[in-house]
């Protein structure tokens, strides 16, 4: 599945977040809006995975969680996609949680 980047404010989700969190306004293929902060961006083999935590859900409800998507290009537009590899997507998991562990949030 891939998810179209439909607005970003202050500043580009690819930026070093060194003043302060970016939020994205993203669109799945069903036309659903979601609004997501976005917290880290790690490269491996030359590709960009980025960590969201989604800003409309309640903190307590199962569906809230770490959002690890993929910015791809597609058709000359920048998208984000799902990381559909389990496996992959669990290292990205374990990065993004040992990388943020470190930081002040």
């Amino acid at each position: 599945m891939s998810l179209e980047v439909t607005k970003v404010t202050l500043g580009d989700p690819l930026m070093s977040n060194e003043f302060g969190s970016d939020f994205v306004s993203i669109s799945d293929d069903d036309g659903n809006d979601f609004e997501l902060e976005h917290l880290d961006t790690i490269e491996i083999d030359n590709k960009f995975y980025m960590a969201f935590l989604p800003t409309d859900i309640d903190e307590d409800s199962e569906d809230y969680g770490l959002v690890i998507l993929q910015a791809i290009e597609e058709d000359g537009e920048e998208i984000l996609a799902t990381v559909d590899d389990e496996d992959l997507k669990e290292e990205l998991y374990e990065r993004f949680i040992e990388r943020l562990s470190e930081e002040d949030f």
